[in-house]
């Protein structure tokens, strides 16, 4: 996959917002404290107060962090933060990505479940647009809520023409388990990790589960419960949140934005 650079329209001067506006908007947007989280969403770390240029990545890293502030973005929006709920010391890598980050004045505003979740930009909705999926419905049992979609493709696709479409959206080969019908057309969609979702999709009467990336110990549930599942990456089925919130900070504040594409191949 190739991701061009976005650039919001030339202006006579500079837009900008100053950092708070923007997390005070982003939170209100996202819903960012409706979800039982493990990660702290929001701003994880507080850089310059005036937001000219965004970048976005799926993941935080020495390399992203890096690359963010090379990049001249006064902020680095992403998926996956560096804080999971639990104390962390500030050693070894962990103080080297807190270096780069303050050495370079740059904030760091994560969104893990809320972008999961979103109807609007969330990668379950942004996967669920590219693949034309109609009467959605939610699905994704995850902390006493749904995080993923639903739905019906337009027509009915053979499996293997449906994993081909997954692996041209993506551009990653797919990992296919064939549990259930040859046949494709009422299909659950639960980005990064969603195999604990296939009892679910069969007590729901789908055919197929579209993921990311699989589990050991879910491996047989596919063939046992009669569900197809497509494993197409943790980090491909995550890259669609991010790219659209960038996205519509632009056209919300006018804010040129560059996503930052490090692949897993997880």
């Amino acid at each position: 996959m190739t991701f061009p650079e976005h650039t919001a329209p030339q202006q006579a001067q500079p837009r900008e917002i100053s950092r708070d506006a923007l997390v005070a908007w982003l939170g209100e947007y996202l819903q960012i404290n409706a979800f039982k989280d493990p990660s702290l969403n929001g701003l994880q770390i507080e850089g310059t107060d005036i937001i000219r240029r965004i970048a976005a990545s799926v993941d935080t890293s020495a390399r992203t962090l890096q690359d963010a502030a090379d990049s001249g973005a006064d902020l680095l929006l992403v998926h996956h933060g560096l804080f999971w709920g639990q104390p962390l010391a500030v050693t070894g890598p962990h103080a080297r990505r807190l270096q780069i980050a303050l050495g370079a004045n740059l904030n760091l505003y994560a969104a893990h479940i809320p972008l999961d979740a979103h109807p609007e930009v969330g990668n379950n909705a942004m996967i669920a647009r590219a693949l034309t999926l109609q009467n959605l419905e939610p699905f994704g049992e995850w902390a006493g809520g749904k995080i993923g979609l639903a739905g019906e493709l337009p027509f009915v696709q053979s499996l293997q023409d449906f994993a081909d479409r997954i692996q041209k959206l993506t551009g990653e080969i797919c990992l296919v388990h064939g549990g259930g019908s040859p046949q494709v057309q009422r299909l659950g969609v639960l980005s990064g990790s969603g195999a604990s979702s296939i009892p679910e999709a069969a007590a729901m009467g789908l055919d197929t589960v579209l993921t990311g990336e699989p589990e050991h110990k879910h491996f047989h549930d596919g063939f046992e419960y009669g569900v197809n599942v497509i494993y197409a990456g943790h980090y491909e089925t995550e890259v669609f949140g991010v790219r659209a919130l960038a996205a519509r900070i632009e056209d919300e504040f006018g804010l040129p934005w560059q996503f930052l594409h490090q692949p897993t191949g997880l």
